[in-house]
């Protein structure tokens, strides 16, 4: 037993398929990139290092801070106890303020 199929179901059929198969092959997949988007980096040592002081450090202090590199280390350690800041978050910032 066969259904009888009208034309216009069927080319109603046929213009769907299509438009689902141009949507498909414009929509690009999920996680995939973009071909003019370069991956993103980590951020660099020194980028890390000038967050820890716009998150901490610039509530008291402009940057960039004149402090002699003699003196920054002292500093920072005295610094890291008043702002709660963990060990990297202090090797970073000393690597910022001090190159």
């Amino acid at each position: 037993m066969s259904i009888p199929m009208n034309k216009s179901l069927l080319a109603l059929c046929a213009a769907l398929f299509s438009l689902f198969l141009w949507i498909a092959a414009t929509v690009p997949s999920v996680g995939a990139q973009q071909p003019d988007q370069k991956p993103k980096q980590p951020p660099t040592q020194d980028q890390r290092g000038e967050r820890v002081f716009d998150n901490n450090c610039a509530r008291c202090h402009r940057p960039p801070m004149t402090i002699p590199p003699q003196a920054t280390g002292t500093v920072i350690m005295h610094m890291r106890v008043r702002a709660r800041l963990s060990s990297q978050e202090e090797k970073d910032l000393l690597y910022y303020l001090a190159p």
